[in-house]
Parts: C-alpha cells; sequence; structure tokens
C-alpha cells in the first residue's frame, strides 16, 4: 500500500523511507525524548533498521506506522497503531515528537489525523494508549485529547533489567466523536490492506 497517507490541515502522516533516517535519527538521538522509551538511537543504522523493518510489520499485519511531516519544518517524529485485536476491534496508538515540536500542536493533530484513519477507514471501536506513570507531559496531553484514563498495568514495560509500571488510557468511537480530534480536517490518500481492516 504504498500510496497510503493522511493528510491534515498542516500535516501529512505518510511511510517511512530510507532517506528519512537521518531525520529520525536526529531527533530521536535526544535522550529527552526517548526518556521513556525501552529504545533509543545512538547511530543512524538503528533508524535504518527500523524503517527497513516496516514493510513486513504491514504485511503481517502487526504495525501501521507513519512518519508526521510538515511541510517547511520536515519530519517531526513518528505515530501509528501496533497490537491489533480484530475480534476486538481495537488497536493501540503511539506517537512521538522531536522535543523541538513539543507543545505546537503537532501532537494533537497526528493523534486527530491517525484517530481518523483508525475509526472511519480501519472499522475500529477503541484505541488503547499508554505512559509511564511519571510522564506528566504525555498524560496531560492524552487527557486533553478525549483519552480517558483507565488504571495502572503493573510490571507492565520493560526497560533492559528494569520493568516499570504503565498507565492505561482509551479513547473509544464515541469519545472521538465528541473529542476535538473529530473535527480536525482529515483525508485519507489510498486503501490501507485488508489486514488491518475489520469491515
Amino acid at each position: 500500500m504504498p500510496g497510503l497517507a493522511v493528510h491534515g490541515p498542516t500535516l501529512t502522516l505518510r511511510f517511512a523511507t530510507e532517506p528519512d533516517a537521518a531525520a529520525l535519527f536526529a531527533l530521536a538521538a535526544d535522550p529527552d525524548v526517548t526518556r521513556f522509551f525501552s529504545w533509543s538511537y545512538d547511530r543512524v543504522e538503528q533508524a535504518q533498521a527500523w524503517i527497513a523493518g516496516l514493510p513486513a510489520q504491514r504485511a503481517a499485519g502487526e504495525r501501521l506506522e507513519f512518519v508526521i511531516e510538515h511541510p517547511e519544518r520536515g519530519i517531526l517524529g513518528t505515530t501509528g497503531l501496533s497490537e491489533f485485536a480484530h475480534r476486538d476491534r481495537r488497536a493501540t496508538v503511539g506517537t512521538w515528537l522531536g522535543r523541538a515540536h513539543w507543545g505546537t500542536g503537532a501532537n494533537a493533530e497526528s493523534k486527530a489525523l491517525i484517530a481518523r484513519l483508525a475509526f472511519e477507514h480501519l472499522g475500529l471501536e477503541r484505541l488503547t494508549a499508554y505512559t509511564g506513570t511519571t510522564n506528566d507531559r504525555s498524560l496531560a496531553a492524552l487527557t486533553r485529547l478525549g483519552f480517558v484514563r483507565e488504571g495502572l498495568l503493573r510490571a507492565f514495560h520493560r526497560h533492559g533489567d528494569a520493568v516499570h509500571d504503565v498507565v492505561v488510557l482509551s479513547l473509544l468511537r464515541a469519545d472521538w466523536e465528541g473529542s476535538p480530534l473529530h473535527d480536525v480536517a482529515a483525508r485519507v490518500e489510498g486503501e490501507p490492506e485488508s489486514v488491518f481492516t475489520v469491515r
């Protein structure tokens, strides 16, 4: 599905290509960006390997990942869907942005675009999101966008030898329809492969 993309008022979600590796590396090499992640970049080859693995993950229906691109500022980060459960019509959304793009509205718009794809084009009924228990910025951002905090998952996320609790949140289709995300204009270009759709 090479043509799949989601266009919003200022941002586009599109599949990553090999030339994007340098920009992704530059963003994610900042330790503040990956502070709460189980991964970090210290060489551009790691970003190249991530990009190279995406087509196989899409073909298997495992992950639907996009770079977030601004026409002037270039690549801002990534967003995507994983942990698909077709029977339950749900997936997990995850987004990260370079530090220069925090607080700019890019998170809200990219979440609006991925939610439009998920609910209107893939037929999902629920988006799950996780955040670290001490990641106050992420928790506040998700809550502002209409995600509902559901509880704590104990010893859920492993970073090397350390195991962390995480907060789990959700956005149901009905939540999305009544949230600011629903009001963001979004246009989906191309068709997602059937492995990702539930209807």
